[in-house]
């Protein structure tokens, strides 16, 4: 059945900026949904959903500033008209438009007692709300998917008119026809006993689905109804979502290729970076990743010990159902020194470094690595970091700059009048071409100051560093126990005019000092790229 299907396509629907932004601790910065788009698109995704344009001023944001995609369909997310209104008359509708997205994905009732209790209007009004927007999303030469709300619950109370709203959408002109398990209730034999019967009506080529976790089963829905015909599966990014969360397309997409033989926009090549996007998404959330995740954590191919280890030595198969590299994940023996090796050099060889696997070096920066990540360090999100660090350690990056000593100074005091001000200055002592140069600067905050005071001295003898700009600063605190003794770990993303990207890291118990660590590897990063370091 495998051979049969390799070459079927299933398009994958990522919903991580918009649905997955609903998940209880999560607060994307536009950085952040720039960001991960853009890595959803490097990966292979076929439709990133951006947000709801006109719902809130971060989508809005970030639909007025897209990233560039090379491949992947920016989709925008809204309703259907409003009840009593026309399409073309809908303030919502026209927002969609107006967002400059090439899909437009529309979510409408499909289960007859919310019709009638919730929006309180007849069954015929909400088929022909459907129609209409659906009309209208392509007459303006867009392309319409209708995401069929609570679709499975309204199957089983009413399965005519449920239909019903599916036809009302694909006789419309949509796509694509998404069945959505929106209470995540279904089970996967419901899941796929209903999508059989539904392709009855549609094509499984036009049919995609939609599920959230609520009993635990949102990746097992999924593959039931790739199996029953559809061929979009729409998920997030490590599950993330309301309540118990979306369909996990971390684990979704590598069983789909690897495990049932079906093809997605993700090749081979770029299914090794899979891990690196779980974990990246993580290094946003500023949240620890799950260490047991299938496929992508850091225990998901760990052996301690005993016969496991034993076994392991003579045949990998044995406690393990895939070759880890194929999703960029790694073997780790927890009682070998040499774990993490091989994806040391890998990452090496990404970043153009040439080295023997039996040099030394790499021996030592594995087990430096290995003792930042004890520290907090998190190079998954900061290859910036990372690829500074195994530089210095090959001794390939030049002391473009040595600091001699900084000072924050960080005063809030009361006027006559009673106002609070905030004065930050800080004075950095730096020594360039052998030239020791103090120079001051103040800021809205300390770290505001700090960056001032080292730009100060450094751009009369950088001009590259003109361009530099900083989009995005997080702070994590790694050992909360600790109170405000606490271990701090702070992330800094920069930017060029040429639209360079890069991520650095810095970890300290001073959050000043740990700021400045990664404001340092980033203006490091920029002197080398400059200089043409490959």
């Amino acid at each position: 059945m495998i051979k049969e299907r390799q070459k079927e396509r299933v398009y994958l629907y990522d919903s991580t900026l918009r649905d997955g932004a609903q998940a209880r601790g999560v607060d994307f910065t536009v950085a952040d949904k720039q960001a991960i788009a853009r890595e959803l698109d490097k990966i292979g995704i076929d439709y990133i959903e951006g947000g709801w344009p006109g719902a809130n001023p971060n989508d809005d944001a970030f639909f007025a500033q897209p990233p560039t995609l090379r491949s992947a369909k920016l989709s925008a997310f809204g309703m259907t008209r409003r009840s009593g209104r026309s399409a073309d008359n809908d303030p919502a509708l026209n927002a969609l438009l107006e967002s400059g997205a090439k899909s437009i994905c529309l979510v409408g009732k499909s289960w007859d007692k919310q019709i009638k209790s919730t929006l309180n209007i007849s069954l015929s009004e909400n088929l022909k709300m459907i129609e209409d927007s659906i009309k209208h999303i392509a007459r303006n030469k867009r392309e319409a998917l209708y995401d069929a709300e609570h679709f499975f619950d309204g199957y089983k109370a009413n399965p005519e008119f449920a239909i019903d709203c599916l036809k009302a959408a694909f006789d419309a002109g949509a796509r694509w026809i998404v069945l959505c398990d929106t209470n995540g209730g279904s089970l996967p034999f419901e899941i796929e006993e209903i999508v059989t019967e539904v392709s009855k009506h549609i094509s499984g080529k036009n049919l995609g689905v939609h599920c959230h976790n609520d009993t635990d089963n949102a990746v097992a829905n999924s593959l039931c109804a790739v199996r029953a015909g559809v061929r979009q599966v729409q998920g997030t990014i490590n599950g993330i979502g309301e309540r118990c969360g979306n369909a996990n397309l971390i684990s979704i997409i590598p069983n789909l290729m690897l495990k049932m033989g079906f093809s997605t926009g993700v090749s081979e090549e770029k299914l090794t970076s899979l891990t690196h996007l779980s974990h990246l998404l993580d290094d946003r959330l500023n949240r620890a990743s799950n260490q047991h995740a299938p496929y992508v954590g850091s225990a998901a191919f760990a052996h301690k010990g005993g016969l496991h280890v034993s076994a392991m030595a003579k045949d990998s198969t044995s406690y393990e159902h895939i070759k880890p590299e194929l999703v960029g994940n790694e073997r780790t023996i927890l009682v070998s020194d040499k774990a993490g090796k091989s994806n040391i050099l890998n990452r090496l060889a990404q970043f153009g470094i040439k080295v023997k696997a039996d040099d030394e070096r790499v021996s030592e920066l594995v087990h430096e690595v290995k003792q930042r990540e004890k520290q907090g360090y998190a190079y998954e999100g900061a290859e910036a970091s990372f690829e500074l660090l195994a530089r210095r350690f090959l001794g390939t990056v030049p002391e473009y700059f040595s600091v001699e000593s900084f000072r924050v100074i960080d005063e809030r005091k009361q006027t006559s009048k009673g106002k609070i001000i905030n004065v930050c200055e800080a004075t950095i002592k730096l020594v360039i071409d052998e030239q020791e140069t103090i120079n001051a600067a103040e800021g809205n905050g300390p770290v505001n100051a700090l960056d001032a005071a080292l730009r100060k001295s450094l751009i009369a003898h950088f001009p590259s560093l003109k361009d530099l700009v900083l989009t995005d600063y997080k702070v994590r605190i790694l050992t909360p126990q600790d109170g405000t003794k606490a271990i701090t770990r702070v992330m800094i993303e920069s930017r060029d005019s040429k639209g360079n990207i890069w991520n650095t890291i810095g970890i300290s118990a001073n959050v000043i000092d740990a700021s400045f660590n990664a404001l340092h590897d980033s203006v490091t990063y920029k002197l080398m790229k400059a200089s043409g370091k490959k």
